[in-house]
């Protein structure tokens, strides 16, 4: 079975889509059969694998995530069956397949609102593929949604990124409490496997405080690796790339050796 993660914050701009992608590309890259779904309807970790034109032909085609959550059906024009099999877009990466997100997302509390459910419906849709992966990583949106809840209703493990501000830092302790409370109603069980500390910029006093702070509060949650902001990241992004295609080898080493602490937490070797 499977080892699902879901990358998870209440604050946008800390890292979230960069270190899922990269992590699954990381993975993919040392064997591990692995699955990105992109739970965020902004799709950044859609078009950070695939363009525009392949998403928009796919999403016409072969379904999104939201067809797997009932948002746009279960069927195509023609009235023929969209499996889980038919939404998953097959190596975007080496060993990476994608689900990909879709703007219908940003409706979904809306639209699911009475659904009897809800929050299970991407681990019902999933199930008949899960056998085919070792790790599965979800890319949630900066919220605690449908879509987040789903995702995190499916994984076993979840990592809150963050960047080294004041606002992102002072939210992480009301996020792990919500997803306590939230795994504590369904009756499912989510191991904390860290904090990683994201998007840190030029050295200045507040940030050097803030990630001194982290470390303090939180400890060993901690990841030891840290990302800094380069434009290497976006750029990899931009051209459907991992940053282990970019030149700028120090931030690939950078995501490669947080990726090996992430998979040492899920009990995982390299």
């Amino acid at each position: 079975m499977a080892k699902t993660i879901s990358i998870v914050n209440l604050k946008g701009g800390v890292g979230k889509t960069a270190v899922a992608v990269n992590f699954a590309a990381f993975c993919g890259s040392k064997g591990f059969r692995t699955l990105l779904i992109d739970m965020d309807p902004q799709t950044n970790a859609t078009f950070s694998c695939v363009s525009v034109e392949r998403w928009k032909t796919h999403a016409r085609e072969h379904g999104t995530v939201a067809n797997l959550l009932g948002l746009r059906g279960h069927t195509r024009a023609e009235n023929s069956t969209i499996s889980i099999a038919d939404v998953v877009i097959r190596g975007v990466f080496p060993g990476v397949d994608l689900i990909p997100s879709h703007l219908d997302l940003f409706t979904i509390d809306l639209d699911l609102s009475g659904a009897t459910g809800r929050e299970f419906k991407l681990r019902k849709a999933i199930e008949p593929i899960q056998e085919d992966y070792d790790i599965i990583v979800c890319d949630c949106p900066p919220n605690l949604t449908i879509p987040t809840q789903n995702a995190l209703a499916t994984s076993s493990y979840y990592l809150v990124p963050t960047s080294p501000d004041y606002l992102s830092a002072l939210g992480i302790g009301i996020l792990l409490n919500r997803v306590r409370r939230f795994g504590e109603d369904l009756d499912h069980e989510m191991e904390l496997i860290g904090i990683s500390i994201c998007r840190v910029g030029r050295p200045a006093r507040h940030r050097m405080d803030t990630i001194e702070a982290l470390r303090d509060e939180f400890a060993e949650l901690v990841l030891e690796q840290q990302i800094t902001e380069r434009v290497a990241v976006s750029e990899s992004a931009y051209a459907q790339n991992s940053i282990f295609k970019h030149s700028d080898q120090v931030s690939a080493d950078e995501f490669s050796r947080i990726s090996h602490e992430i998979l040492e937490r899920l009990g995982e070797s390299v």
